[in-house]
């Protein structure tokens, strides 16, 4: 089996020097500066395609989110990076196609100099749902 690097979250300068909280995830994205604004909109468009419908954009600890009966994911620019956190249990399943991304407990790094792995994004947006759906029907 292989292993994933799980690295402690070490201080990582946010691309965004928040002053006040986002209103909605377009106010978030308007403050990113130009070099992470791109990664960004394909890291959200990714996440929208793989989420329901019917799920919304809101801001959960002052960041973007997609919820659907609760929070399925989270999603961030940072001065480097974008980062997913689609949960701890998840981001397990995925272990052996996380090799070449940083990862913490239940956060994955996408590196801005790197073109997005959109179908990876995707897969792991929608075992999420899944997820959630299922502990909804328990």
């Amino acid at each position: 089996m292989a292993r994933v690097k799980i690295v402690k979250s070490e201080k990582v300068g946010s691309a965004r020097k928040p002053k006040r909280r986002p209103k909605n995830v377009d106010d978030y994205a308007d403050g990113l500066p130009k070099a992470a604004r791109e990664s960004f909109a394909t890291l959200r468009a990714a996440i929208r395609s793989a989420v329901p419908a019917t799920a919304t954009e809101t801001i959960s600890y002052n960041i973007p989110a997609f919820a659907h009966d609760g929070v399925l994911v989270w999603f961030a620019a940072f001065s480097d990076h974008c980062s997913l956190f689609p949960t701890a249990s998840v981001i397990d399943e995925f272990r052996d196609e996380l090799q070449e991304f940083r990862v913490s407990k239940g956060t994955i790094h996408f590196p801005l100099d790197k073109p997005l792995p959109t179908a990876l994004i995707k897969k792991i947006v929608r075992r999420r749902v899944k997820q959630k759906q299922n502990a909804k029907a328990k």
